[in-house]
């Protein structure tokens, strides 16, 4: 037994996140696509489209594929929308064209 060769680089198992042993690494939140979905309130095929344009990270795991939880909150506050921006969906009242138009005249 005290042969035996340990690297100390090496994590210790049952570790997961970056960086070595006591350097305060933070364990990573893994999520399902189903729990991911949920949590972003879409169809597990828009997801997949999600990760598929590269707009939100997604690891495979042999078949499974996990999302980290971090990752998905991150895609949620890029996804905000800014206050203004949304103009473009109002539709041109009849009161505000009729006035346009007369103005130049």
């Amino acid at each position: 037994m005290a042969d035996e060769k340990v690297d100390e680089r090496a994590p210790a198992l049952g570790t997961e996140g970056l960086g070595r042993q006591g350097e305060g690494v933070v364990p990573i939140q893994w999520m399902s696509t189903t729990d991911a979905a949920e949590r972003l309130g879409v169809t597990l095929r828009t997801l997949y489209r999600f990760i598929d344009s590269g707009d939100l990270a997604a690891f495979k795991f042999g078949r499974v594929i996990r999302l980290r939880s971090a990752d998905v909150e991150g895609f949620i506050e890029a996804s905000r929308i800014a206050p203004g921006s949304l103009d473009h969906l109002y539709p041109e009242t009849k009161g505000r064209t009729t006035a346009t138009s007369g103005s130049q005249s």
